[in-house]
């Protein structure tokens, strides 16, 4: 079965942005590649960091904004939990949520799951265009949200409409350029239809 085995964000400066993610509690699961590919607006993408309380997503959030990042949306409880958006200083939109509405003990600063959201125009055609090339569908929801099985990889696949998307993170869905993000996977180097890059896997680096 196909998996994100990388996601590698281009950014102009690696050195920063290592640094943000690093205090933001995500130096090992993310790569980093200069980049200077114009981009400007939403970039179709948003990365979802699921975790276990509500102490939780406020301690990621708190450490996203002390080491840099925009605020979006300010973590507050909704229908399905508690959350919040922030954007990055290289551009880059999170989500950390959790479905739990109540703490049961101090922050634990872990994260159970890292999800990739990516904005397609066509959700039905997106999903077939990946489970053609070996992901497995986790759960479908017609033409308006898709999750894939996450495999061996550390990352899930989801597809949702971009414009969606955008008002979930809380920015216009306009924008142009690159996307500045580039998916690994055993599946080898390919664009899916809304023209996000993978490419061949490869080990990570060294640290």
């Amino acid at each position: 079965m196909t998996s994100i085995e990388s996601v590698t964000l281009e950014v102009a400066d690696p050195t920063a942005a290592d640094r943000f993610y690093t205090a933001f509690g995500l130096g090992t699961q993310l790569r980093l590649r200069a980049s200077e590919a114009p981009t400007t607006g939403f970039r179709g993408f948003a990365l979802s960091l699921t975790v276990s309380q509500p102490s939780t997503v406020n301690s990621f959030i708190d450490a996203a904004i002390d080491a840099g990042a925009t605020p979006l949306k300010p973590a507050s409880k909704s229908l399905w939990g508690y959350g919040g958006v922030v954007q990055a200083p290289d551009g880059t939109i999170w989500k950390v949520a959790t479905s739990a509405r109540k703490d049961t003990g101090p922050a634990t600063g872990q994260i159970e799951q890292i999800v990739l959201l990516l904005g397609a125009a066509d959700v039905a055609a997106s999903k077939q265009f990946y489970v053609d090339r070996g992901l497995a569908v986790a759960r479908s929801f017609g033409s308006k949200y898709v999750e894939f099985a996450a495999g061996s990889g550390p990352v899930k696949l989801a597809l949702y409409k971009r414009r969606a998307l955008a008002k979930d993170a809380g920015v216009p869905a306009d924008g142009t350029g690159s996307h500045r993000l580039v998916l690994g996977s055993a599946a080898g180097a390919f664009t899916d239809p809304d023209g996000f890059a993978w490419e061949a896997a490869s080990p990570a680096p060294t640290p």
